[in-house]
This record gives structure tokens, C-alpha cells and sequence, in this order.
């Protein structure tokens, strides 16, 4: 026995190399992962969503006649009083040029009222004669007291015929003689003044020229005095009540400002999303709180900024970050647990859930490493190592 190990000791060092290499080969690998860790803190859920700031008491000034409107002078920003800033001034709209027709077309209706005029005059003359002979036989009783009172009826008729063609004829030489001052306001001018003390935030009609009655001309509004309004989901804002806590961030500053819930909307509106998804929308209206007033001096009017709405929140849970959960085939939570270099598969339970934790109720302890997004090609009991 011993000459045959002799004999073939190279041969069987050569195979059991072999094998041992072969065996390496194929030996699995520990697989690469990420890991988190459980933890204790803090942890709240909320409705976050894009809002607006806006002005709290906001006022459109509106042209308060037809007519024509100087050109508005303030600028964004400025400083307006109220019942003394004058915003702009408006006058009569101004008289039409008249083309060749129709300076024509008076000329002769001037003339057809000059001629009615005439022989309105003519009548007036005769009916003033025989008003007189009238009243020279009416005194010695050859015309009834009817017939007289009819004779003075024509003379006084045909007097207003006179008054009636004279006033025409006027009317027609004035028509004429507009187009001289053709595209000038007309009559006198009324100034339009601040109703509001404040600042002006936008102009919404800046050059001059005629405008209808309610054309909107600025905004005017109190910078300082703003609050937020966010549109959420209705299924959301039905989750919402005033005086819930709001934290509101990417302001432009560092931080997050604090706020609370005024008012929830009583009616939604439908919006297509940037997708072309019809939604429910409802306006949440949030104030700033006392502390964060200071540190909104740059905020203005239709800024955008993000608010949380904060639906529940404790200072001291059992968390386990949001990426290492997952469903196990019985509709359970589940986790891989790293144990000695390998994964091991536990059950847990897991109350709330935001973006970055859930609440673990049972199943897991502080400190423990969790696999973040683990792979399908890891099961329980798979070797494991952390990414580098």
C-alpha cells in the first residue's frame, strides 16, 4: 500500500490540487449589498405637495368707466396710500376722425336742416298771423273760444318746429367740426386712486389708450402679510383639519419654516396633471407661524415652495429605513437581517410609513443591520458582504 502512495503520490497531489481549485471555483461568492441600520427617533407622516404664497388681502383696481386712461406710472414695488396715490387718470373716449363720405353726408344733412329750419320759420310766421286775426275776431265773438285755443296750439307747434331744426342744425356743425380735435380725450379728466394702503405688485395695464368699463389696471397688496396656499389631492385634503402642524420647505432659505392649517377649502376643482391625468384638487390655506415671520422677508407675492402637512408624528420610535421592506408571499412585512455574514429572512410588523422609514412595532431590535433593496438572487441564509 504504501509503495502504491508512493508510486502515484504525484498523481494524487496533482488531483487533489485540481479538486481544490475546481472547488474554489465554483464556490459561491458572498454577495455584495447595502446595508442600513435600525434606529430610534423621530419619525412623522404627512402630505407633502407644491404650494404658493399669496398676498392675504389682495386688491385689483379696475378702471371705473369707459373712457381713456394715461399711462400707469407706478412700478412693482412701489408704495401706494390709500385715497391719496393717484394710479392713473381717465377721460372722455376721443372723437373719430371723419373720412370724405362722411363730412359730405353732414355737410348735406346741414343743409336739408337749414332748408327744414326755413320753412319752419315760414310756418311759424303764419301760424302767428292768423293766431292774430284769430284773436281780433275772437273779441268781437265771431271765433269760438275752441278755435282760438287751437290757433295758439299751431302757433306754439310750429315755434317748437323752429327750436327742434335749430338745435338739429347745431348738432350737425358740431359733427363737422370734431375732427379738428380728432384723437384727443374729450371733457374732463378723473383721477383713480389707491383704495388700499400697500405696495403695488403687479401692473395689468400699463399703457394708455382706451379701455372698457372693469378693465383691471394694478394689483395692490401688503407683502408682509402672507400665507400659503397648497391644492392637494381631495383624498388627501380630506385627511387635513385646521390647525394641523405644516413644515415648509425649499423656500429659498435654510431650513424649515413652521406653519399651521387655517381653513380647508369646501370645494375642489379639477386639474390635469403634467401627466394629462384629470384630478381633484383642493385649496389648503396655511399661515406661517409667529416664529418663522422674521425669516420670511424674501418671500413675496406667487412664490413657490413645498409643504408637509403633518398627520402624525412621534419623537421616539423604533424605525427601520423604508428600503429594506418588502412583502413576503403571505402579505406580510419582512426583512433580511445580517447575521454572522449571512442574510437571514424575519417577519416584523410595521406600523406608519413615510419616504424614508417605517415603524417597527415587533420583530426587530436598535442596532441591527438590515439589507437595503435586496436582490432576487438573495434568499435566507445567503452569504452576504457590505458594498464597498
Amino acid at each position: 500500500m504504501l509503495q502504491t502512495l508512493k508510486k502515484w503520490r504525484w498523481a494524487i497531489l496533482i488531483t487533489g490540487i485540481l479538486a481544490a481549485g475546481l472547488l474554489y471555483s465554483f464556490w459561491p461568492e458572498a454577495e455584495a449589498v447595502d446595508l442600513g441600520e435600525v434606529t430610534q427617533g423621530p419619525m412623522s407622516v404627512g402630505v407633502t405637495d407644491d404650494g404658493v404664497t399669496r398676498v392675504t388681502e389682495l386688491y385689483q383696481v379696475a378702471a371705473p368707466v369707459t373712457g381713456y386712461v394715461t399711462r400707469i406710472e407706478l412700478e412693482p414695488g412701489d408704495p401706494v396710500t390709500a385715497g391719496q396715490t393717484v394710479i392713473a387718470r381717465m377721460a372722455g373716449i376721443p372723437s373719430q376722425p371723419l373720412d370724405q363720405r362722411s363730412r359730405s353726408e353732414i355737410r348735406n344733412a346741414i343743409d336739408a336742416s337749414r332748408a327744414a329750419e326755413r320753412s319752419a320759420a315760414a310756418t311759424s310766421r303764419l301760424a302767428d298771423a292768423e293766431l292774430g286775426r284769430a284773436e281780433a275776431l275772437a273779441e268781437r265773438g265771431f271765433v269760438s273760444k275752441a278755435q282760438l285755443e287751437a290757433k295758439r296750439a299751431s302757433a306754439a307747434s310750429a315755434r317748437a318746429d323752429i327750436a327742434r331744426t335749430g338745435a338739429e342744425t347745431r348738432r350737425l356743425r358740431s359733427l363737422l367740426n370734431e375732427p379738428a380735435a380728432a384723437g384727443t380725450p374729450s371733457g374732463g379728466s378723473i383721477a383713480v386712486r389707491s383704495p388700499e394702503s400697500g405696495v403695488v405688485l403687479r401692473r395689468l395695464n400699463e399703457s394708455e389708450g382706451v379701455i372698457v368699463q372693469g378693465t383691471p389696471l394694478i394689483e395692490i397688496g401688503n407683502p408682509a402679510q402672507i400665507e400659503i396656499a397648497a391644492d392637494l389631492l381631495s383624498r388627501a385634503a380630506a385627511q387635513i383639519k385646521p390647525g394641523d402642524r405644516v413644515e415648509i420647505t425649499r423656500w429659498g432659505g435654510d431650513g424649515a419654516l413652521p406653519g399651521r392649517v387655517r381653513s380647508v377649502e369646501p370645494s375642489g376643482q379639477l386639474k390635469i396633471s403634467a401627466l394629462g391625468i384629470e384630478e381633484q384638487r383642493v385649496n389648503v390655506i396655511i399661515d406661517f407661524s409667529d416664529g418663522a415671520r422674521q425669516r420670511i422677508a424674501s418671500l413675496g407675492h406667487g412664490y413657490q415652495v413645498d409643504v408637509t402637512v403633518i398627520l402624525w408624528r412621534e419623537e421616539d420610535v423604533m424605525r427601520v429605513p423604508v428600503g429594506a421592506l418588502f412583502r413576503g408571499t403571505e402579505g406580510g412585512w419582512q426583512v433580511f437581517v445580517i447575521d454572522g455574514g449571512r442574510a437571514r429572512l424575519r417577519d416584523i410588523e410595521i406600523g406608519h410609513l413615510n419616504e424614508e422609514f417605517g415603524e417597527v412595532l415587533s420583530g426587530l431590535e436598535a442596532g441591527e443591520k438590515v439589507i437595503l433593496n435586496p436582490s432576487g438572487a438573495i434568499g435566507d441564509g445567503s452569504r452576504v458582504r457590505e458594498r464597498d
